[in-house]
């Protein structure tokens, strides 16, 4: 039951990416942009829903896209490999940061197929937000079986993009969980980068 739900609130962090780049624009625009991921999250699910089964690619592809969107993919994937960023090369970084993307989506996007019953709901913002380049917008997961908070940072980039950075579902800090599985890979492999890359898996064994 754990990693279902886990499964299934990873996917709607994945789909995030949903959010319009106009919607950054306006002056909540952190709160505005995962509300507008909200619409197009449903839009999307119902879209591949028939065909996923017979043809998941055509949804993995269209999730993939929309992570390059909403997620600032080079800057998680960096803090990802945690102290190890600082001996990668850049290709490795880039390698890594492809890996880790294309591996959320296959692992994790199946679950919004099972999306049905839920809402999701955009918390409103507690205090003002503007003028600020990093922001945190809760929002929740409510089903039958209980609500599942989602705490998403988002940072502003140069362009005035708005781009999420992490996550925190239920209480767990994904970008903390991910960079403690890569150091310690990275330890299983002796400090070779490219065995860790090679062999990463967000959800090893216990990880979920």
């Amino acid at each position: 039951m754990r990693k279902m739900i886990f499964s299934l609130v990873m996917a709607v962090w994945i789909l995030s990416g949903a959010a319009h780049v106009a919607l950054a624009q306006s002056e909540s625009a952190p709160h505005a942009v995962i509300e507008g991921m909200t619409d197009r999250l449903v839009t999307t699910i119902e879209a591949h829903r028939g065909g996923f089964e017979q043809n998941p690619q055509p949804f993995y592809s269209a999730l993939e896209a929309l992570l390059d969107e909403a997620l600032d993919f080079k800057w998680i994937a960096y803090n990802v490999m945690g102290p190890y960023r600082k001996q990668a090369s850049q290709e490795q970084h880039q390698r890594f940061a492809e890996k880790f993307r294309r591996d959320l989506v296959e692992t994790y996007g199946g679950g919004l197929i099972a999306f049905g019953e839920q809402t999701i709901v955009v918390l409103p913002p507690s205090d003002d937000v503007a003028d600020r380049k990093t922001v945190q917008v809760a929002q929740e997961v409510r089903s039958a079986d209980g609500n599942f908070p989602l705490q998403y940072t988002m940072g502003k980039k140069r362009s005035g993009e708005w781009k999420i950075t992490n996550v925190i579902i239920n209480g767990v800090n994904l970008g903390k969980t991910f960079r403690n599985q890569f150091i310690q890979r990275a330890q299983q492999y002796g400090g070779d980068l490219d065995q860790v890359i090679e062999h990463w898996s967000a959800t090893a064994e216990g990880d979920a």
